[in-house]
Parts: structure tokens; sequence; C-alpha cells
């Protein structure tokens, strides 16, 4: 054994963050190789332990590295240093992982994209791993799907059921291979394989079922192909007969479809694509990027029916690139399932859901343990903006300002996401759904099973919305004598803005949606809070208007324009020469009238998203929805501004905070009796918003001394109203703070319900 010199020193590095199945044991080998230091590594369950010892000057330089040139899909968060005794180590090795039963706090890489090395390979005739679809090294391929507990090694994921052959287990022990210690490294002769059935579960005997698919493909039919975080139905975007059948028999009238291109310069011959939605596209995360539609484009019709936008991502997985490869402009990837149901992710469920949908489905026997639908951004005012964040980020936590107990936040019904905190992050949980099915219900509950394990998380209380009958609430008010705190909807969407910003408050908060339960029993969602972590009180919100028929008022927005006219002008609306009027039976409009009238299953409402709702129907843009948001967002697409002056509104008074509605439909029924176009009809509209919000913004600054204005709620998915927001406020010298990392809708309200249990449990107000 070799004796330690007095001029060496001796350290241990404990090193946090997401340093475990992305290559870093081996770079840090390679790394103390190269300044001749001794020493050792090893996972554990807050990340790696790393001893080292050498000349002071060596030591120095290696640490200096480690934190400037990690590798590419690690994250530092934190590097503890600490003197220790010299050991005797003869070299730098890399030793077992370690610290099973420990409390774990080491970060789970999120699953990542195929990279260019391994590309290069699968499309090699003379590598092994030629046109092998489950090809991946420590720099890509899968990690949390395939994740059932940490240290992540290869006996705790999906992974455990394939025994590596001698040649991926000389790879898998080299320190100098790319593949060491990749725990998915699998080759054809040891790892997953692919099957093709069809849809009544009789397996097709091709000798290349890759190669069968896409002949299946280019002749129209419906596959059901399992990827990462579950199963894709797919047909070939150009075709506009199975994209129209793949519309009937998933039971999604119009809502849009994801397209999956295999080259950005493929994306460009049906979407514009800018710089940086080049760089969102081609990021290792490969989420759908919203892209503007080009105006004349080879794409079906019935891809993304009424919209400006596709939604388009790059292959991501090794079998994408296969069927993408010299054969298809674009194949429509959307997720795999029956609409308002959770995802498929193995055969059972395949063959038992989609059956009915696809002709034949494409699998393998490599486990997915937890489903992850694709994220979705768009670009807008400087900004990456979460629609949908799912696979390719989660389970990344939010960093907070401050460290908080454990919490577990549940989130809402709709875009339901579950959160856990621990010290000073946040882990959301990938996109759930809607909870209003028992499918999603078992998922929602699932994903909190799974995430505590791996997290080991045991959480001090759990954060639920105050609406009594969702089955998030219903979920919470069982969980035992576990400490439970219900959080205003509005309120935990502004505390969401703020915690990912850093913001301590308070705010001037702009809570913008279609439905939040109020306080007082109505349903909010036009709502103007100063609002801190911890509390906040209601400085404006939008005049009160009835929902006749309640939830039947969302799928047919001319209820609301009836209500909103009503409000407005009486019954003297009806003898107005308005579209509306002509469009929609004249004894349904009574009927809707004399419901309002007598208070019948008519709840008030001071929604924003119900105020966009009306506006598009008397606008005559839409009178009937087939998913949530359809008329406000076509209302948007819509507008075209050419320098448009505002409809006349009314402020708010420091003795009535009501935002008065009636003056806006009135000027914008006057517009259209005169017969202006809907075009400059939502310009105006959306003008009008911005203008008021920007005087309200002033007029509590004036009050309060507050000039920071927070913006949140599904609302500011509208690009303009978001885009003139900003600019107005700044134009007034606010500070605004907006979404960028967790989404504006309910998919980031579990962040601000876990943030603001956290606060109001501290100071005693829950």
């Amino acid at each position: 054994m070799s004796s330690v010199s007095d001029a060496h020193i001796s350290k241990t590095l404990n090193v946090s963050g997401i340093v475990q199945g992305v290559g870093f044991r081996p770079f840090v080998f390679q790394l103390a190789n190269k300044y001749q230091l001794k020493g050792a590594i090893t996972n554990t369950s807050n990340g790696v332990s790393i001893d080292i010892q050498g000349t002071e000057d060596s030591v120095q330089q290696f640490i200096s590295s480690l934190s400037e040139i990690p590798p590419l899909l690690s994250k530092i968060t934190n590097i503890e240093i600490h003197p220790c005794k010299a050991k005797h180590y003869e070299d730098f090795s890399i030793s077992e992982s370690r610290g099973k039963n420990e409390p774990r706090t080491a970060l789970i890489s999120p699953d990542v994209s195929v990279c260019e090395d391994c590309l290069k390979e699968m499309f090699d005739p003379g590598d092994r791993r030629h046109l092998y679809p489950f090809i991946n090294c420590t720099n890509c391929g899968p990690r949390y799907t395939i994740i059932d507990d940490i240290p992540y090694d290869r006996p705790f994921t999906s992974m455990k059921h394939f025994d590596m052959c001698r040649r991926c287990r000389a790879e898998y022990d080299n320190p100098g291979d790319r593949r060491f210690h990749a725990q998915p490294n699998a080759c054809p002769e040891c790892g997953p394989e692919m099957m093709l059935y069809t849809s009544k579960k009789k397996r097709i005997p091709a000798a290349d079922g890759i190669r069968r698919t896409i002949e299946l493909l280019e002749e129209g039919y419906i596959v059901a192909i399992k990827g990462l975080g579950g199963f894709h139905l797919a047909v070939d975007a150009l075709n506009d007969g199975a994209v129209a059948r793949l519309r009937d028999r998933k039971h999604r009238e119009e809502k849009p479809f994801a397209l999956m291109a295999l080259s950005i310069s493929t994306i460009r011959l049906f979407a514009g694509v800018k710089p940086e939605e080049e760089l969102l596209l081609a990021d290792k995360s490969r989420p759908i990027v919203l892209l503007k539609k080009e105006k004349t484009h080879p794409i079906s019709k019935h891809v993304a029916p009424k919209n400006k936008y596709f939604g388009v991502m790059l292959p991501y997985t090794p079998l994408h690139y296969l069927l993408l490869k010299h054969r298809f402009t674009a194949l429509v990837m959307t997720s795999g399932n029956i609409s308002e149901e959770p995802i498929a992710i193995d055969d059972d469920d395949a063959f038992g859901r989609l059956s009915g949908i696809a002709d034949y489905i494409l699998t393998h026997n490599r486990d997915i343990y937890l489903r992850s639908d694709d994220s979705i951004v768009r670009h807008e005012s400087g900004s990456a903006r979460f629609v949908r964040r799912s696979r390719g980020i989660v389970p990344v936590p939010v960093f907070l300002q401050d460290r908080l107990p454990e919490v577990l936040a549940v989130g809402g019904e709709l875009k339901n996401t579950i959160c856990l905190t621990k010290d000073d992050r946040a882990f959301l949980s990938q996109h759930i759904g809607d909870l209003e099915n028992m499918e999603t219900d078992r998922f929602f509950r699932n994903t909190i099973s799974h995430m505590k394990r791996i997290l080991q998380i045991r959480p001090e209380m759990i954060a639920h919305d105050l609406h009594p009958d969702y089955l998030s609430t219903l979920y919470a008010e069982e969980q035992g004598e576990i400490r439970k705190i219900g959080i205003q909807h509005h309120h935990a969407h502004i505390v969401s803005c703020m915690a990912e910003n850093h913001c301590e408050g308070p705010v001037i908060g702009l809570a913008f949606d279609g439905t939040g339960y109020g306080t007082d029993g109505s349903i909010w969602g036009g709502e103007v809070l100063i609002a801190e972590t911890s509390r906040y009180r209601r400085a404006a919100h939008l005049d009160y208007m009835p929902m006749p028929g309640s939830a039947k008022a969302i799928r047919e927005p001319w209820r609301m324009a009836v209500s909103c006219l009503f409000h407005t002008y009486g019954d003297e609306f009806m003898n107005m020469d308005l579209p509306l009027l002509k469009s929609i039976d004249r004894k349904k409009i009574e009927i809707i009238l004399d419901m309002i009238k007598k208070k019948i299953n008519s709840p008030m409402t001071s929604s924003m998203g119900r105020l966009f709702d009306g506006v598009a129907s008397i606008a005559g843009i839409r009178q009937h929805i087939s998913f949530e948001g359809q008329a406000a967002m076509e209302l948007e697409m819509t507008a075209h501004d050419s320098g448009v002056e505002p409809y006349g509104f009314e402020g708010i008074a420091a003795d009535l905070p009501v935002i008065r509605t009636s003056s806006i439909i009135s000027g914008i029924v006057n517009d259209i009796v005169k017969g202006v176009g809907p075009e400059q009809v939502s310009a105006k509209f959306h003008h009008t918003l911005v203008c008021l919000f920007t005087d309200i913004c002033d007029k509590l600054r004036d009050r309060t001394g507050i000039n920071t204005v927070a913006m949140s709620g599904g609302v500011f998915q509208n690009s303009y109203l978001l885009r003139g927001l900003i600019d107005s406020l700044a134009r007034n010298a606010f500070k605004t703070i907006t979404h960028k990392q967790v989404p504006c809708n309910d998919g980031g309200l579990s962040l601000g319900q876990a943030v603001a249990a956290a606060a109001m449990a501290m100071d005693g107000k829950e």
C-alpha cells in the first residue's frame, strides 16, 4: 500500500443535484486521472460523494473543473467540501452505490432525447446496434419513467429484467466508455425488443416490425406506438382520411393533434420556425412547440382546424427516428388514450382501451413505471412558457427562495398536477389530467405514492383546493389525521407565480381563468388580488353574471352571450339585429332567459373565461365548443390589431371593487350592428382589457404603494392579452412577474397551494 505524502491534502466532496444516471461518475473518474488524483466516488441517496487526495493545486483545479464543465445532462445544485482524514488509495476508483436506507435528496434526471452519438451508431450498418430502437448511453435515453426507486441503479429500474450480454457488460463496467453505468444499456442480443400486433392482439409475423409499421402508416392505418412515457396514436399527417378516422375514433372533434417531424428543415415545410423556437424544438427535453402555420402547407386540414398554430416536436427516441427517416413529412403523434382518460402505458391497457381506435399496436417489453405525456411550450414575450410541464422536464424541481416543511399539494380538478416540497425544492408531477373519471383518479393516486417513495417525502400537511367536490379535495379529506389546509384557487395561482419568481410580496395579482371556487360560494375567475404567500384580499373582480345551465354554459358559449346581453340590456336585447339571435332558436334563448330570471341552475360567476366565451359568441365566432377554452382561443386568433381604440370601460371605486362589463358589451354590440367584422371586434376587446387592468393597477398602486403585478391563470395563455399587459404595465413603470417554469393554467396550481399552505401554517392562518 502506498503512503500519503504530507504535501498532499484530502477532501470529501458531497455533490447534490442531478448527478446520477448522467455520466457523472465516469466524468469525475476521468477528471481525477487528468489531475493525477487518488480517491473514490460513489452514488448516495443525496447525490454523489467524492473522496479526493493529491497536491493542493491539483485538488483545487479538480474542484473548479467539476463546477465549470460538468456533464451535459447533469445539474449541480450544491457542493459541500470538507477536509477528511487521508486514506490509503492506490488510484481513483468508482465504488458501489450506498445509502439505500438513508434520507434521500438526490435529484432524478428526466427522460431525455437520444443523443447524436447514439444516432450515428444506430444508422451505421457496421455497428452492432444498427437500427436498434433501444440504443442509449449516459448522455441520453429513459430515466424517470423507468425508475422505481433510487439510487438510480439498474436493479431499481425496469431494465432489471434484462441481463446484459458480455459486450454490454464490458461497456457498463468500463469507466472510459460513454455507456459506463448507463442503466438502460442494452443491444439486440440482450435488450428489449419491439413487437407488432393487430388491435385484436394477433402478432404480425414480420421479420422487421418497424418496417412493416412504416408501410401500415403509409397505407393510412392508425398505429398505437409505445414510447417513453406511454403510447402515441400515430397516422400520416398528410393523409386526410387517416387523420379524420383518428378524430372520429378518439372522440376528439376539433382539439389540435400534435405533430412529429424528422428535422427543423422538414418542419419549415409547414410551419414558421423562429430562432428561439428552433432552440426549444432542439432542446434535449424535446417538448411540443406551438408554431405558426405556413399559409400553404401539405398537412391535413383535420390536424388543427380553425387554429393558426401547429404543435410540433422533433423525434426523441431511437424508434421515432427509425419511423420518420426518409418516409414522412410528419406523423400525427397524439396521446394514446380516449379523450379525457390518461395515456396508456402497458400492453393490457393498450389492447383494452386503444383497440377501438388503433388498427395495429407496436409495442415493446420494457416496462413504463410512470406515464408521462409530452410537454408543451410556446415562446412569448421573450420567454419560453409552459402550456404543459411533463415528459423531459419532470421531476426537475422548482427551486424556492426559502426552505419549506414537507408538504403535499394535490392541485385542482383540471390539468391536475401534484406538488411535494422538501427543503428549498418543489417537485411538481408530470401532467395528470382532468380528474373527472376513475382512471385519472387512479393515476393521480399512483403518482402521489410513487413520488413520495422515490423522493422519500413524508408530508406534514396536505394543501388542497376549497372546492368540496373535487376528487383531489376528497383525496385530501381521506388522509386521516394529517394537517389539511384549504387554499383559495386564485390565491394559489398568484402564489405559484410568486414562488417561481422568488417574490415575497405583496403583489397586485391578476388571476384570470375559467373556473375557481370562491369563498362566497360563487365561481370566481376575473380577480384582482392584493396577495402575499400567506394571505390575500380581493381588491376587485369582474361583475357577477349568471351561468345558465352551469357546466353546460361552458360547452355552449351562446348561453353566456345571452347572460352578458341580458345583464347589459335586460329583455330589450331580444329586439336587436344580432347574428347570434338568428343562429340560435328563439325558444332556446327564451328558456335560458327564464332560467336566469328565476335563478334556476344559474350559478353566479366573475370568470374572465366566461366573459371571453360570451364575447366570442356575440361576435359570431363560436356557439358550441368541443374542448376547454376553444371559444376564447378562436376569439384571440381572430383578432387583427391595426391600432384600434378601446371600448369604453368603467374603472373601480374605492368603495365598490366591482369591474362593470356592461359598457364593454354595449360597445361590442354597437360595432356588430354597424357591421364591424369580428377581427376588429376581437382586437378592440383585447385592447380594452389591457387598458382597463392597467388603469386598475394604477389606482391600486396609488392606494397601496405596491408596484409589482403578478399574472396567473389559464387566460394568460392568451398571447395578445399577456403581451399587451406586460408592455402596458412596463410603460407605466410597473414590475411584472409571469410564469416561465410552470404553466399559468391549473398545471401550476399545486405549486402555489404548497407554498401558500406552508406560509399559512407558519403564520397560524389556516
